[in-house]
């Protein structure tokens, strides 16, 4: 059993808790590889559609990286998928939820960032404070915050390391909802209840036309790309179920395939 994270399955959601409260849920190498083998199994099981990615206590979503395991002279070695198993899983499929329930801090944000949806509850704040103590914001955060809100506005923040409320960060436009202290993970809960009521192969589909969308750098080079999701989509069950039930006017049995 993990050790420093904690993976709960609720039929076809997964909850993953950053478990490390005495530390604010800073993350250490042993913490990056358990996260890493959680997102790999979850990625792997067909039964398993959405993820949920909380801190453990009410205080912190998580402070980042654990600096005094670093000063300790300990190793900072992480898997190939990065912080937190998250940060560099470019070929994700699935979406995954961050529920931030305190405060996300440098490589806590990062984690957030990676994440599809951010769900924060309104005491939360957010920061890329790495410049402070001579380091950078090198787990992705750096690219993923200029890419997700205005460039001026990103720079304010990564060239300060200010702290930005909640409530900013929805107007920013990082933020997906902002839900009052304490129910972040019941609002991520709702988004994930909401996203189950679509097919499967089809949010896999809209997530891969749109990361890999990206990539191009014009909408029409991106819509006349090849995407073999589409083809998958296609050929899948649930392309059949769809049409099949609405035109039965019945609750769609998707099976994910």
């Amino acid at each position: 059993m993990p050790e420093y994270c904690l993976a709960e399955k609720d039929g076809h959601i997964l909850t993953v808790t950053m478990n490390r409260p005495e530390r604010m849920n800073a993350l250490h190498t042993h913490a990056h590889f358990e996260m890493d083998k959680v997102f790999n199994d979850f990625e792997n099981d067909p039964d398993l559609w959405v993820a949920i990615v909380t801190g453990a206590g009410e205080k912190a979503f998580s402070a980042g990286n654990d600096l005094k395991w670093q000063a300790e002279g300990n190793p900072t070695d992480s898997p190939d998928s990065g912080f937190a198993g998250l940060a560099k899983r470019f070929d994700g499929k699935k979406p995954v939820i961050a529920a931030v329930n305190g405060l996300a801090m440098g490589g806590g944000f990062e984690v957030a960032l990676a994440c599809d949806i951010i769900i924060a509850a309104e005491n939360a704040f957010f920061a890329l404070p790495e410049p402070r103590v001579g380091l950078a914001a090198l787990a992705g955060g750096l690219h993923r915050l200029s890419r997700q809100i205005p460039m001026k506005q990103a720079m304010g923040m990564i060239l300060t390391g200010r702290r930005v409320m909640a409530k900013e960060g929805y107007d920013l436009g990082f933020v997906t909802e902002v839900v009052p202290e304490g129910e972040a993970l019941a609002g991520a809960r709702r988004w994930a209840e909401s996203i189950l009521e679509c097919s499967p192969v089809s949010i896999r589909t809209s997530k891969d036309v749109v990361m890999r969308g990206g990539d191009y750098t014009s909408v029409e080079e991106a819509f006349n790309a090849p995407y073999q999701s589409v083809e998958d989509m296609r050929n899948s069950l649930d392309f059949i179920e769809g049409p099949k039930a609405f035109a039965e006017k019945r609750p769609p049995d998707w099976k994910g395939r």
